[in-house]
């Protein structure tokens, strides 16, 4: 039999003073902890600079070509030098800020008049119409140029040639149109919005301060006078007789004086050929084919280049950022 003094007793515990054992540092180790973070440094160092110089390499690149593109107005394709016919397009609304602006199309028809291969110049139409006053500084230059160079001028309407479209229009010799085209137009609006019943019923109270006691003319915020109404329409109204003028004189006894002519209404192409308001059926090909006897065209078009989209995009970033800082400051206008 065992007895208790047989059994197993438990390890003994290590003595209190005892420490753990610490494995050994390689010797060393702080050097080549440091070599390491340095290299890292440099090597980090080294990718900025590569960064650095790429990017500004790239701004370089970016300017040069920029440079290139505001100086470089391009050519057209066909040689100028040979008898052809020359082309302007106006298409779209037309006004200071689009490529149908009195600035392009005025540049294009001088440079179009001046070149001794021209045979004759064709106004290729696609226009809802727009700016009166361009219009009107388009149509003068037209005609003063025609004087001077002594070369037909054609308009060729496509889609639609209405309202401003059409006051350049009647500046050339002849108006060739499709018999779907859309014509004519002759009037003249001013637009808006009146919100002074929506903001009594919202409880929205306007405070518009001016000096001047006509300065809130047409504010659609505020209620439209008899005496505002009756100063727009007689505004409006001698533009009318301004346009009207223009298209007697450019069409001269062509026209029919029916009641509605200068009513604002437009017209089909075919219809405006019996209105007198264009002269016959045509297209460009048959208008320098058959009647200025040229068949080559040269578009003489002036378009806004790359360089200028990007400049006016930076101008109007800079200037959103100068109307933020302006607002907490009361405009006057």
């Amino acid at each position: 039999m065992s007895n208790e003094n047989d059994r197993e007793l438990p390890p003994a515990p290590p003595p209190a003073d005892s420490a753990p054992v610490r494995a050994e540092a390689t010797p060393g180790w702080e050097r080549k902890t440091l070599e390491k973070l340095l290299f890292a440094t440099l090597e980090e160092q080294k990718t900025q600079r590569r960064w650095r110089t790429f990017v500004r390499l790239a701004w370089l690149a970016f300017f040069i070509v920029l440079i290139w593109l505001l100086t470089y107005k391009g050519t057209p394709g066909a040689d100028k030098a040979q008898p052809h016919t020359a082309v302007i397009e106006i298409e779209g609304e037309i006004g200071p800020k689009s490529e149908a602006s009195a600035e392009f199309i005025v540049a294009a028809a001088k440079a179009a008049f001046e070149d001794a291969g021209a045979q004759g110049v064709v106004l290729l139409i696609n226009s809802p119409g727009g700016s009166p006053v361009q219009a009107g500084i388009v149509n003068d230059e037209l005609r003063r140029l025609k004087a001077r160079y002594k070369k037909p001028l054609y308009a060729v309407v496509e889609e639609s040639c209405a309202s401003a479209a059409y006051y350049i229009a009647v500046s050339a010799d002849r108006i060739f149109v499709d018999k779907a085209s859309m014509v004519g137009s002759i009037g003249v609006l001013m637009e808006g919005f009146g919100f002074v019943g929506l903001m009594d019923k919202l409880g929205v109270e306007r405070r518009l301060l001016t000096a001047g006691e006509n300065k809130g003319f047409l504010d659609p915020f505020s209620p439209q006078t008899p005496r505002h109404r009756e100063h727009a329409q007689q505004m409006l109204d001698l533009v009318h007789r301004q346009f009207i003028e223009v298209v007697r004189t450019g069409r001269g006894k062509r026209l029919k004086e029916v009641p509605e002519l200068y009513s604002g209404l437009f017209w089909t192409g075919q219809q405006a050929v019996d209105l007198g308001l264009a002269d016959q059926l045509g297209n460009l090909d048959y208008v320098a084919r058959e009647v200025i006897k040229a068949e080559e065209l040269v578009d003489y078009t002036r378009h806004e280049n790359v360089a200028e989209k990007l400049a006016k995009r930076f101008g109007a970033a800079i200037g959103e950022g100068a109307v933020k800082a302006l607002r907490a400051v009361p405009a006057l206008q």
